[in-house]
């Protein structure tokens, strides 16, 4: 279960078969192989070796890929790291991973001359650049890697419980943490989705989410294992994702949800042109049942929903299922279990809602270097997501909220995730968030963001009158709406509801 060895097997026996496609670049695997071994031989005259941990701070590029396969062949435990992230924050990030190497793109140059400074013990030629030229103490990436030898470095010994990555968590709803994986559990990513997708060596695989979060590997790790050719979007535009998938006969794409929204909305959306796609995937994020439902009426029999934690809990909605379970989020992988347990541990029958629970090969063994924090998520063996939903008689799960997301209001549980769906079928509103706010009589009270379609005229107010009517309780009604050009998102494009709700927590009074 060495996932270093997939390249040079695929560049050895079906070299002349397109690997990667990156902007101009069009790559073989034995292209890829030659670049991905100039990187792991230089990385060696660096002095790195087995178990040495390697942060890449990257947007999208072919250097993303080469750095994360020439890691997997040498055993260096990669640390993907967001390029959004800035000075302290970043320089923590890297401190607590240990990394011995830091990779950077020249974007970031400004950035990178702070965080070196906070990082002391990784020299500056281990500070990596790609792009631009060496200079300021720092290396630069295609020097390295042209003066090295395209030969495949001394095999390394790996094995399956070896780590294979530190993939820190978003941050969306508090401080990240490391979130460990093995090359066993990424080789079951390539095994398990690869049948799930039902994906094969002659698929076009498409990325256009930033590759330094966990939801990217679910369709690269399989595109890998089968030697699937791979097109990558620098960045995500909703024309040009169209205009590609057409034009690289892409079968298979895995999205975030304001990226489908932003999809369906473009002006150049039209079903022929995604013809040739065999499964679209919503990953990060619940998609309204509204905009499921839109996606599914234009084109059936592709979709497929994955619910999941990058600790290992997941549920994927099979294309098959759409239609009888589309309010569901699926059932577990093969060789997964999935409990709904009460507060008090105990299971909860079918239709009761309480806190999903799993466990299965995906399972991280830790939070790095947080064995406080991995005690309280792993109990007994079994994963506590701190996500709330309920089971329905033949085993599909339906997600109503995440605990943290939940609000209390005059002591009746309200799910922002039920007034959200009702929002979003206004035909002027393209997305919604809903969360608690201060409320000196009830304690909190649902608020409404929106972002509206362009043109449209409703108002705050009005919408609010309009939501309100049509929520299924009392309890469920918006006591506000404010209306936003856009959300606030991380670079996987997941909204960042909890910066948005902080805004109200600390910036405002209890509403009376």
């Amino acid at each position: 279960m060495n996932v270093g060895s997939l390249l040079p097997r695929h560049a050895r026996y079906r070299g002349s078969h397109l690997a990667l496609v990156c902007g101009a670049e069009r790559l073989t695997w034995t292209q890829l192989a030659a670049r991905v071994n100039r990187l792991a031989n230089a990385l060696l005259g660096l002095g790195l070796r087995k178990g040495d941990a390697l942060a890449v701070v990257m947007p999208n590029c072919v250097e993303v890929l080469e750095t994360y396969w020439a890691a997997a062949q040498l055993g260096l435990v990669l640390v993907p790291l967001s390029p959004l992230l800035r000075g302290p924050a970043l320089a923590a990030l890297i401190a607590d991973a240990g990394a011995g190497a830091v990779i950077f793109g020249d974007a970031l140059s400004g950035e990178m001359d702070a965080v070196r400074s906070l990082v002391p013990a990784i020299g500056g030629s281990r500070f990596i650049r790609v792009g631009g030229t060496s200079g300021d103490g720092c290396a630069s990436y295609s020097a390295l890697a042209g003066d090295a030898s395209p030969v495949a470095p001394p095999a390394e010994e790996i094995s399956a419980d070896d780590l294979f990555n530190i993939i820190y968590s978003s941050g969306t709803t508090g401080t990240p943490k490391g979130i460990v994986h093995t090359h066993r559990i990424r080789a079951m990513y390539c095994a398990l989705f690869s049948n799930t997708f039902r994906m094969s060596p002659e698929s076009v695989v498409m990325h256009a989410g930033s590759l330094v979060f966990n939801g990217a590997f679910v369709t690269l790790m399989p595109a890998l294992f089968n030697g699937a050719t791979y097109v990558l979007q620098e960045r995500f535009s909703a024309a040009e994702f169209i205009e590609t998938v057409h034009a690289e006969k892409v079968t298979h794409v895995m999205m975030v949800p304001s990226q489908i929204v932003a999809m369906m909305n473009a002006p150049n959306f039209a079903p022929e042109k995604l013809a040739s796609l065999q499964m679209l995937g919503s990953v990060g994020a619940p998609l309204h049942r509204e905009h499921k439902d839109r996606l599914t009426a234009a084109l059936p029999g592709i979709f497929y929903e994955l619910y999941g934690l990058t600790e290992g809990v997941i549920t994927i909605l099979d294309k098959n299922d759409v239609r009888r379970k589309g309010a569901s989020v699926g059932v577990s992988q093969p060789f997964f279990e999935l409990r709904i347990v009460g507060e008090d541990g105990a299971d909860l029958p079918a239709g009761e809602t309480g806190e999903i629970v799993g466990r299965g090969p995906l399972l991280m063994p830790g939070y790095h270097g947080r064995p406080d924090l991995t005690a309280a998520a792993i109990r007994d063996g079994w994963m506590h997501s701190g996500d709330m939903g309920y089971l329905d008689e033949d085993g599909f799960l339906y997600l109503v909220d995440r605990k943290k997301d939940l609000i209390i209001s005059g002591g009746v549980n309200v799910y922002p995730r039920d007034i959200e769906e009702v929002i979003v079928t206004h035909p002027d509103v393209v997305e919604a968030a809903v969360f608690g706010i201060p409320d000196e009589k009830w304690g909190e009270a649902p608020l409404g963001v929106v972002v509206l379609r362009a043109g449209a005229t409703v108002g705050a107010a009005e919408l609010r009158l309009w939501v309100n009517e049509r929520v299924g309780a009392r309890y469920q009604q918006l006591c506000d709406v404010t209306i936003r050009d856009e959300f606030p998102r991380n670079a996987a494009g997941k909204t960042l509801k909890r910066l948005m709700r902080d805004e109200y927590w600390h910036d405002r009074p209890a509403r009376i």
